[in-house]
């Protein structure tokens, strides 16, 4: 039996944005909290979203190598239901956030050659969910959010924990394909559905979650 797919929409930074997102039937809403990032959000705002989204979607905050500090702080402003960690965490450190906040956690992971799946056992373990996205070029400014694809044949055989999820340069026009190759039994998407860095399009949110449940 074919699973439907589940749909994550990261980067949401406006009650409008974020509504599209919720009717389009989005499964996760993101809230990025990372300053150097375009869909940055303060933690005041992201708690608005939150609020907003609470009981219609799953609700994300996206952390960058972050302290105790922050961690505890994003905890408490957003009430998040999973917490992504899209740094250079290690799994000890991704172990010690769980443990601090008692919250689920998503570990993102760059691939751009079959190597970088190496890490994947180390995460599985520890990490509710895996998200497999594409490395960031050398001297990028972030580490995900660039609007690249990774090579999908890299993943076609591996052994992958249940739940995992694809990203990186995902769009409304590829993401049918991108599961029709990978089996991906979750996606997720920024910057694919913005207009420009950090401006979400709400035709191109709902043309996203279109694409990935045709046929479902």
């Amino acid at each position: 039996m074919t699973v439907k797919p589940l749909v994550k929409i990261c980067g949401l930074s406006t009650p409008e944005t974020l509504d599209a997102a919720l009717q389009a039937g989005a499964d996760w809403i993101g809230l990025v909290h990372f300053p150097r990032s375009p869909r940055h959000v303060a933690l005041d705002r992201a708690a608005m979203l939150s609020r907003r989204a609470r009981g219609r979607a799953g609700r994300v905050v996206l952390l960058v190598d972050p302290g105790d500090d922050l961690v505890a702080a994003a905890v408490a402003a957003i009430d998040p239901d999973l917490i992504q960690l899209h740094g250079r965490e290690s799994p000890e450190r991704v172990a010690a956030i769980r443990a601090l906040t008692g919250r689920p956690v998503m570990k993102a992971l760059g691939i751009a050659t079959a190597s970088d799946l190496d890490a994947v056992p180390a995460y599985a373990g520890i990490a509710e969910r895996i998200l497999l996205d594409a490395k960031a070029p050398p001297g990028a400014a972030l580490p995900g959010g660039n609007g690249r694809a990774f090579d999908w044949s890299l993943i076609a055989g591996a052994t992958l924990p249940e739940g995992w999820m694809l990203s990186g340069g995902l769009t409304p026009e590829s993401v049918a394909e991108a599961l029709a190759r990978t089996g991906a039994p979750a996606v997720d998407v920024s910057s694919g559905v913005e207009s420009a860095p950090g401006v979400k399009d709400p035709a191109r949110i709902a043309a996203f979650v279109t694409a990935a449940r045709g046929g479902f």
